[in-house]
């Protein structure tokens, strides 16, 4: 009897031990969060990008701690970083009006205004700048649900009605997976990196000898064709090129795989990551 209620016991340490330590981690987290947000409120900002960097580490990657990140960059005066991370917000929460509003005033404060034309895909498929891959995806298997549940349908009941439905639903669900597609696609080539030092030399070759070509600044957005040595090579969308060393920049889109790159925040049970520095105005004042 008494090795019954010693095994029922240890059955149930065993249940709990996870749960206890789940909530645990959790509360760290969110205390993280909280003193990261109080330090943005009483205008430690260094303080605030170390959570807010901290959480991003970790894998909460969703688009208001990008955003409460390149805030406090901004208010640091480092519109380098600034950009990075709001961009980077930019593509998990592109129709936020507040990011829109920031993202353009840290541009309007760079010396370097380059701007970058858009290509085909984006003017033709225009709505795909104003969503995120999560949105075209939940799209995209609402729709294939619908799609096939109506000839689902039309095979007991060849009505038509449910054949012209059945054709809308069809050019619609093409649309949309060819959305996600292209989506997919450019997150997946998008090779754009931000300029991080206040000046930055773009040489003809991958020395610090070599011809200096022309200079960078801070925040400018370039194309990141390839590494090299601790050198990068960089493009322009005026077609101008040029090596700088690595560590003048960084790119946008991390190098690992898309499914880990801007995944919405896995959060546990209780957690909220979604709302922004509650004290500040979120719109930079200029």
């Amino acid at each position: 009897m008494r090795t019954f209620k010693a095994l029922i016991i240890i059955i149930f340490v065993l249940a709990i031990l996870p749960i206890t330590a789940s909530h645990s981690q959790t509360s760290g987290w969110e205390e993280t969060y909280f003193k990261a947000n109080m330090a943005y409120k009483q205008g430690r900002f260094s303080e605030s990008v170390d959570g807010y960097t901290q959480l991003i580490r970790a894998g909460y990657k969703n688009g208001h701690m990008y955003y409460n990140l390149g805030n406090a960059y901004l208010r640091m005066d480092l519109s380098g970083y600034a950009i990075l991370n709001y961009e980077r917000a930019r593509i998990l929460i592109p129709r936020d009006a507040d990011l829109k509003y920031n993202l353009k005033y840290a541009r309007d404060r760079i010396q370097d205004a380059i701007e970058e034309p858009h290509g085909f895909l984006e003017m033709a498929f225009f709505w795909i700048g104003s969503t995120n891959m999560m949105e075209l995806f939940y799209c995209f298997a609402g729709l294939n649900i619908f799609f096939w549940g109506i000839l689902f349908v039309r095979l007991f009941k060849k009505t038509e009605w449910i054949y012209y439905a059945s054709m809308i639903l069809f050019i619609v669900w093409m649309i949309s997976g060819t959305s996600l597609g292209i989506k997919w696609y450019l997150l997946n080539t998008d090779d754009r990196a931000v300029i991080l030092e206040k000046e930055a030399n773009i040489h003809a070759g991958p020395d610090a000898k070599d011809t200096l070509l022309f200079k960078l600044h801070e925040g400018t957005v370039v194309h990141h064709e390839r590494s090299e040595e601790g050198w990068s090579i960089i493009s322009l969308p005026d077609k101008k090129r040029g090596w700088i060393n690595n560590g003048a920049l960084k790119n946008i889109i991390n190098n690992e795989p898309l499914s880990k790159r801007f995944s919405l925040v896995k959060l546990k049970a209780g957690e909220n990551f979604n709302h922004r520095n509650t004290v500040s105005i979120s719109r930079i004042e200029i």
